[in-house]
């Protein structure tokens, strides 16, 4: 069990706009994301019938270093300071486990990867 320095990045989208969040996040320095889906429990009426609206929800745990960064990148590229495209918050994390890349470097992760 690892204390590190990490940040949860939790960003919840309509359906189908994870992948892009995914995307946004890897782009700005994140190295992975899980996607997790969900429904809004905000009932909307379309024509008197009821609809709930299923969401993406993806959490990102990043350096605490890079997440500032990374929660703008998303923030900004899916427009979230717009009504109804969603929203982003971000936590301290206390103690992370199964991370292999706590203490590496980005050259360390790149040659282990080969």
């Amino acid at each position: 069990m690892e204390t590190a320095n990490y940040k949860l990045i939790v960003t919840i989208v309509t359906k189908g706009k994870g992948n892009k969040v995914v995307d946004i996040a890897h782009d700005a320095g994140a190295r992975g994301s899980t996607i997790l889906f969900g429904h809004g429990a905000a009932v909307q009426l379309l024509l008197g019938i009821k609809v709930d609206p299923e969401k993406d929800i993806v959490l990102t745990i990043i350096e605490d270093f890079k997440a500032q960064k990374v929660l703008s990148a998303i923030s900004s590229k899916m427009e979230l300071e717009s009504p109804h495209k969603g929203l982003a918050f971000m936590l301290a994390v206390d103690q992370v486990i199964g991370i292999n890349s706590v203490g590496k470097t980005d050259t360390d992760l790149e040659e282990s990867d080969r």
